[in-house]
């Protein structure tokens, strides 16, 4: 490997950093046929050994990212103007590595003394983020970042005299926890603890009024068929049925059908049928006006 300026800028880096593991990613979009991404998950010997390997894909045209592998302890904040930096600094929120991936453009990793879980990760990421200006796009708990050494590959930052692309230079890496962790994670877990409550209250209003709407069902005829207290009499059954619908506003229509839905044949012929039927209703709207006051 020897001693040479990319891999100095590469062991700093993933030294401030931290961990066992990283994912490299090498990123080509026009790679005509070859796939545009090729994924590596690497120790850190291995990523430093890599580096031979990655500078000629570097060089062919692959722009060369990093990130920890699994859950970690750090938050990237990127596309930074150097005033945001400092402003970072001076708030209490210094970076453990600055990354400057073009000119005028930083990538910050903020280092936490414990790691951090994919939600608490992703909303730790937004807010600083929100708070610093960065790209909120690019706020998540694994997103890549540049991996320093390397050139930028992007067309744009392509000089055009001489055909060059800017390194992306490691600027800090001091690669120590930022003194307002520790308040910025209670700050935000307890603002991912309300909106789950609220999730929860939420869940629990819709499940109050769908089990009040199922309460205020109507009933049907085959509920009152299957009640034991009726004993299987079908007078009985057809007669509570038409109060119990008369009273929840059914139709006499829509409660004549229902009672005729079982076999009334043995009542009789067609006309019979009916008066059974009509009999049947007006008991039950008797029974009503009895119950009715002021009578």
């Amino acid at each position: 490997m020897g001693n040479d300026k990319t891999t100095d800028a590469v062991r700093r880096q993933i030294e401030a950093m931290g961990g066992d593991a990283f994912e490299v990613g090498l990123f080509k979009p026009d790679a005509n046929g070859e796939p545009i991404m090729l994924p590596r998950t690497w120790n850190t010997d291995t990523l430093l050994r890599s580096i031979p390997w990655m500078r000629w894909q570097n060089w062919n045209g692959r722009n060369i990212y990093v990130r920890p592998n699994g859950e970690h302890s750090l938050t990237l904040v990127d596309d930074l103007p150097a005033s945001a930096v400092a402003a970072m600094k001076h708030g209490g929120f210094s970076p453990a590595l600055v990354v400057q991936t073009s000119p005028g453009n930083h990538q910050a990793w903020l280092k936490h003394a414990t790691v951090l879980n994919r939600d608490l990760g992703t909303a730790v990421a937004r807010a600083l983020a929100e708070k610093f200006g960065g790209d909120r796009g690019a706020a998540d708990w694994r997103h890549f970042g540049r991996l320093a050494g390397f050139s930028n590959r992007k067309f744009r930052y392509r000089n055009a005299e001489t055909g060059l692309y800017p390194f992306v230079l490691l600027l800090e890496s001091p690669g120590t926890v930022f003194p307002e962790s520790e308040r910025l994670l209670a700050s935000v877990s307890a603002e991912l603890d309300r909106k789950r409550e609220e999730r929860q209250r939420v869940v629990q209003r819709a499940s109050v009024r769908e089990g009040v709407a199922a309460s205020q069902a109507l009933k049907t005829i085959d509920h009152f068929r299957s009640d034991a207290r009726y004993g299987g009499d079908g007078n009985r059954i057809d007669l509570a049925y038409a109060i119990y619908g008369l009273a929840h506003g059914a139709s006499i229509a829509e409660i004549s059908a229902n009672i005729r839905s079982r076999d009334l044949s043995h009542k009789g012929n067609e006309k019979r049928q009916e008066d059974y039927v009509e009999r049947t209703i007006k008991k039950a709207l008797a029974g009503m006006e009895r119950q009715l006051p002021g009578r």
